[in-house]
């Protein structure tokens, strides 16, 4: 027990959601008998539920500021439906497609992150205002009628990696993936270590350090394994892909930048933020403007997946999106969370869903029982932090964020 400890970073509670998506994964493979890690299963849970994590990765840098934002399923309908209908009547290529959704996430970002941060509204009034405001948009842009895209198009919803190299049974370029995530991993806990070692801090035992990195590296590879041996045509989603490229952007941007630390900041205490020279304002106005730029992404990977855009698109993904965040972690007062941890907490809905339905339980069950269980996360979560614990995944990313308070440190005096 002490050495499971040393492994997951002290006590293993922390790791709480974790345990449960490693819980919920054996206990559906058992009760749907082998149906839930069935390859083609696997990756239908990535490939359906990518654009949801998509919006959970910026809800949670908007909730760890201390805002909420309801209206990312209208913005992400209201993009979708746009691009559809500029492919249609005008021609334009995928691409074009893409850039066009983005700039107007980012014009509506804008229009939302000026009401919030330079007048002061609450967001939770802004973005209410907003889920009202693009919902009509989106009807009556499309005229509540479902716009078709283009198959090149599609590809970014429902498109996977092609096929290369020689026939090994599985999709070399996704086993090829899983092995470049493993390296990256592994080089930068060593670098890591070495640096730590340099600055004479205390570095932990390095057998604890292997097993960890051994059971990282295990989880991977079966992942890439599971979607590489998929029927033929199948492999890694691209919407996967792009997922995982924004979980490392995102990640990287919260700990390891100075725009990220301010946004802790600012929602730890945004009075003494303001006192060390943050910016609070810009804080607010580019989380908010992030948000509907990656809403805008995830109504378009919507959009291709299901080939068509309709006048129900984006219904209840807020909801999604918030659940995500609030199960993987973070605070509802603001200034806790983690990227990493709101994806764990969207897998964790994602593989009970999935599960509930190869069951075949009914929506009506089902939404009580993923009611329950965000109830159940968050009332864990706040009893840890009542004992003096850390949040359920507050360790996750410990030594980056041990890193990203001593660069604050150093920012904080460079700029006073």
């Amino acid at each position: 027990m002490n050495k499971l400890k040393e492994i997951f970073g002290g006590d293993t509670r922390q790791f709480g959601m974790i345990f449960a998506l490693v819980f919920l994964i054996v206990l559906f493979q058992v009760w749907t008998d082998g149906l839930t890690l069935d390859p083609g299963n696997v990756i239908n849970i990535f490939q359906g539920n990518s654009y949801i994590l998509v919006m959970a990765i910026g809800m949670v840098l908007v909730i760890i500021a201390g805002h909420i934002d309801l209206s990312v399923g209208s913005v992400a309908a209201f993009a979708g439906i746009v691009v559809a209908i500029a492919m249609r009547d005008w021609g334009i290529p995928w691409w074009t497609g893409i850039l066009l959704g983005l700039a107007i996430g980012a014009v509506v970002g804008a229009w939302q992150g000026f009401w919030v941060a330079f007048i002061g509204i609450p967001a939770f009034i802004v973005t209410l205002a907003g889920m009202l405001l693009f919902r009509g948009a989106n009807q009556w842009v499309g005229k509540s009628n479902t716009i078709p895209v283009d198959e090149s198009f599609q590809t970014i919803g429902a498109g996977y990696l092609p096929e290369v190299g020689p026939k090994t049974g599985y999709n070399n370029l996704t086993v090829l993936i899983g092995l470049v995530v493993c390296a990256a991993i592994i080089g930068g806990t060593l670098r890591n270590r070495r640096n730590q070692a340099k600055i004479g801090a205390e570095v932990e035992a390095a057998s604890t350090m292997w097993i960890r990195l051994g059971l990282i590296s295990v989880a991977i590879l079966a992942v890439a394994l599971l979607m590489a041996s998929g029927r033929p045509g199948t492999s890694l989603p691209i919407s996967a892909l792009i997922l995982g490229g924004l979980v490392l952007l995102y990640g990287f941007i919260s700990t390891r930048t100075i725009i990220g630390r301010h946004v802790y900041a600012v929602g730890g205490n945004r009075h003494a933020a303001e006192l060390s020279g943050v910016r609070s304002k810009r804080v607010n106005f580019l989380v908010m403007m992030n948000m509907s730029i990656l809403a805008a992404l995830a109504g378009m990977m919507f959009v291709a997946r299901s080939n068509a855009s309709g006048p129900f698109d984006g219904v209840g993904w807020e909801l999604d999106a918030i659940a995500a965040v609030f199960i993987g972690g973070a605070a509802v007062t603001g200034g806790v969370g983690t990227v990493v941890g709101a994806v764990i907490g969207g897998l964790v809905m994602a593989v009970l869903n999935n599960g509930l339905q190869l069951l075949g339980v009914g929506a009506d069950m089902t939404q009580i029982i993923k009611g329950l269980v965000l109830l159940t996360a968050v009332a864990f979560d706040v009893y840890n932090k009542s004992q003096g614990r850390r949040s359920i995944t507050g360790l996750l990313m410990q030594n980056f964020n041990r890193r990203a308070t001593q660069d604050t440190s150093e920012t904080v005096k460079q700029e006073a």
